[in-house]
């Protein structure tokens, strides 16, 4: 199976358990792996047969501009399903992080691998 990607995606969204966090805006980072075949759109070089990268894109900007959670378990699983559901990929692994929510700490965050 092909994979795409799309790595560092940087959005601003309320996230959090504390009432401080849900007052601000705090920095996601997210990144994504879609399992898709790529064959027939590089054997016609037709794009109507590729996974359109721009639009899930965009998709996860609109779902996280729209939307608040105070866990990113729920962010994740929302997003990866919302995938799943609107796209024809084969599986999705996502990763969700925030940048300095562990003091001594580069980053935090998690992965998960969803399928259909």
């Amino acid at each position: 199976m092909d994979k795409i990607f799309l790595k560092n995606l940087r959005l601003k969204t309320r996230i959090g358990l504390f009432e401080w966090e849900k007052q601000i805006d705090q920095i996601i980072n997210i990144n994504l792996e879609a399992g898709f075949d790529i064959s027939k759109a590089a054997k016609t070089d037709d794009v109507s047969h590729s996974l359109d990268y721009k639009t899930i894109s965009n998709r996860v900007k609109e779902y996280v501009k729209n939307n608040t959670h105070e866990l990113i378990e729920t962010m994740i699983e929302n997003i990866a399903q919302m995938i799943l559901e609107e796209f024809d990929v084969e599986y999705i692994t996502l990763s969700i992080s925030k940048p300095g929510a562990i003091r001594d700490s580069e980053d935090v965050g998690i992965t998960i691998t969803r399928s259909n």
